[in-house]
């Protein structure tokens, strides 16, 4: 194996044992709303193919199935795909899930009539396999549909909150370039027949305060938890300071509670 085969596999290891940490599940649970919302402009008949990539718990996976589609999800991370099957048999929906890798699927070329992302591939480490594999996996005049938050919007922020303290690793792109228009141009004009983005608001509701929603995050979504265990006591609390800050600036909530837009570039893409 080439040393540099064995630094990204190595990565790829630590953003695994990074999207094991927490439970993304409870997570996705708050967002599933917008999820939804998101899915919801995105027509398809039933019977349709759908891959659901870097799938998480299932929160595109489980309204397509109920709408019709015939589901398929892989995620890198071991533990979401089982917390998605035990729900998958609790609703009675026949959805195929399994541990999968963006940069390297497992499926045959034209598999599938639609490929979404929802803030999921945009995190893996090398964009352009993720690109060449989403619409590889895609039949032609299938479509390969991305939600990718932007460096500007809310998330875009967060994460460059975390990594003032905790620098994310120096091997890959930033994950937020999957938002910027530019960039998604580059990765995927010449793969495909049309190309369409469009910024979208994706709300954040929480029924508690800002300070609140820190710890949440803290004990629930992996980055955050792992940025914070790489810490020492007081670059824990200046991060969760910085944090707070963050959301307190973004809430327009004056109820106690807190609501926050954040932004998604929508990529919607139909293959040659």
């Amino acid at each position: 194996m080439s040393e540099e085969l064995s630094d990204i596999e190595d990565l790829k290891e630590r953003l695994k044992t990074t999207w094991n940490t927490g439970d993304y599940g409870v997570v996705a649970k708050a967002l599933e709303s917008s999820a939804v919302e998101f899915m919801a402009r995105i027509p398809f008949e039933p019977g349709t193919r759908l891959l659901d990539l870097a799938c998480g718990t299932g929160q595109i996976a489980f309204p397509a199935a109920r709408a019709g589609a015939k589901v398929t999800g892989v995620d890198i991370a071991p533990k979401w795909i089982e917390q998605a099957r035990a729900r998958g048999m609790a609703e009675g929906l026949d959805v195929q899930f399994g541990e999968g890798d963006a940069e390297d699927l497992m499926f045959d070329d034209g598999s599938f009539d639609l490929v979404i992302t929802l803030i999921g591939a945009m995190f893996a480490p090398r964009p352009e396999r993720v690109a060449e594999e989403m619409v590889r996996v895609c039949r032609p005049g299938g479509r390969v549909v991305m939600g990718n938050w932007t460096p500007e919007g809310f998330i875009g922020q967060m994460f460059k909150t975390s990594a003032k303290h905790v620098p994310p690793p120096s091997q890959m792109p930033s994950p937020l370039l999957w938002g910027n228009e530019e960039t998604v141009h580059e990765r995927l004009s010449e793969r495909v027949a049309n190309l369409q983005l469009t910024r979208r608001v994706y709300p954040f509701t929480y029924p508690f305060p800002p300070s609140e929603v820190v710890e949440f995050y803290a004990q629930y979504f992996g980055p955050t938890n792992r940025a914070l265990a790489t810490l020492d006591e007081s670059g824990q609390a200046a991060l969760r300071q910085d944090l707070e800050q963050l959301w307190l600036d973004h809430n327009q909530a004056s109820d106690g509670t807190t609501y926050v837009e954040a932004e998604i570039l929508e990529v919607v893409a139909v293959v040659n």
